[in-house]
């Protein structure tokens, strides 16, 4: 009997499979979203207008599109994994013709009762093709050049058009996560170390060739490095909005200032305080716990799917759980640095609690194919 016949067989039916859905995992992704309800809640003044009451009507949209999800068996989302990396494809290049524009960047598409961002979709079908790919390629051929390439090929087509958008952030996640994912599938170490170290170099070149006739950024790019190493060279400029965060995220101490008593929020100092800042809201109203309390959520969450794909047998959903983890991680983390100042400002926002449509749902979706694989695995 194969895999897939005995996959098959043992399959779930009915009411069971509700049964066995990973509900801690369920919980911990509804504890997240709650906060950001919060928060949202919070910087509106004490009203869930604007944006709470949004959040909450797409949260639960996007609880119902996971639970539909994993309801259908593993091995169709295997199957269709190419497929819906193609659409997600062709959606990127639509946004190049069609595409709406918001705050100085072409990355939507207006469906009417939704704006669908495809760099979103493209997140998860991504980690699905490469999960599909290596469940295909034997383990003997991960590492040969010409099946080296294939991923890498898989992955460079949509970061070029998100850099087209332009989106820095989301091309970001999009290399790292697909490098992760070559990394798990068990690709050589030493092509990761080719391109770490052509990167060591090309960031030494920049820096050496400033002010030489060889120089390989414009000045105004470089302004924008010397402000990110350094943000009080230009405190109501580039650098204002890390200038501000940091003060958010300084007075909080360790208890925070109370909910809703932030003053950089609720005086409108903080910018983009409903999306790509909302963790230095939760910093400055709950201090240092408040903050250290969300991460330890976004922890278990990681925790829950890694124990998961451990105990998976099908290589195929072992790797896209461990894909949409990396992902997940990626979001948080990236955010959390920028906020602090650790990284560049590339718009990335908060999982589940920064105010927003296509991350939230997408990011659903993803979470229901681990719980698919959670609820469909041999038993």
């Amino acid at each position: 009997m194969s895999y897939l016949e005995y996959t098959v067989k043992t399959t779930p039916s009915g009411l069971r499979k509700i049964l066995y859905l990973n509900w801690p995992l369920a919980l911990l992704l509804t504890a997240v979203a709650g906060v950001g309800f919060l928060m949202l809640y919070s910087v509106a003044d004490g009203s869930f207008q604007p944006w709470g009451e949004a959040q909450m009507k797409r949260f639960g949209l996007g609880f119902a599109l996971m639970i539909f999800v994993a309801m259908i068996p593993i091995y169709f989302w295997r199957n269709v994994a190419l497929l819906a990396y193609l659409v997600a494809l062709a959606l990127l290049v639509a946004v190049e013709f069609f595409g709406a524009v918001g705050m100085g960047a072409q990355r939507w598409i207006d469906l009417g009762f939704i704006r669908l961002q495809p760099s979103e979709l493209m997140k998860i079908t991504l980690v699905m093709v490469l999960a599909a790919y290596y469940d295909w390629l034997s383990l003997a051929r991960t590492s040969k050049p010409a099946f080296v390439l294939i991923p890498v090929a898989l992955i460079m087509m949509p970061v070029f058009l998100v850099l087209k958008q332009p989106d820095l952030g989301t091309s970001i996640l999009l290399l790292v996560a697909g490098a992760i994912m070559m990394f798990l599938a068990g690709v050589h170490w030493a092509y990761f170390a080719a391109v770490l170290a052509a990167g060591i170099g090309l960031i030494t070149a920049v820096f050496q060739s400033r002010g030489t006739d060889w120089q390989l950024l414009a000045d105004y790019q470089y302004r924008r490095i010397d402000t990110f190493l350094d943000p009080s060279t230009d405190p109501l400029g580039a650098g204002y909005h890390i200038t501000q965060s940091k003060i958010a995220l300084g007075s909080g101490g360790w208890t925070g200032r109370g909910f809703m008593q932030g003053t950089q929020s609720r005086l409108n100092f903080l910018p983009e305080k409903h999306t790509d800042f909302i963790f230095t809201t939760l910093a400055e109203e709950f201090g240092f716990l408040g903050a250290i309390s969300l991460l330890a959520l976004y922890g278990l969450i990681i925790v829950f799917c890694v124990a998961s794909a451990m105990a998976n047998r099908d290589r195929f959903s072992s790797l896209m759980i461990l894909g949409v983890a990396a992902t997940f991680f990626l979001f948080f983390a990236v955010n959390i640095s920028m906020v602090m100042g650790l990284a560049p400002v590339v718009g990335v926002p908060l999982p589940l609690v920064s105010y927003g449509g296509s991350a939230m749902l997408i990011l659903m979706i993803g979470f229901g194919l681990v719980q698919s694989a959670h609820v469909h695995r041999p038993r």
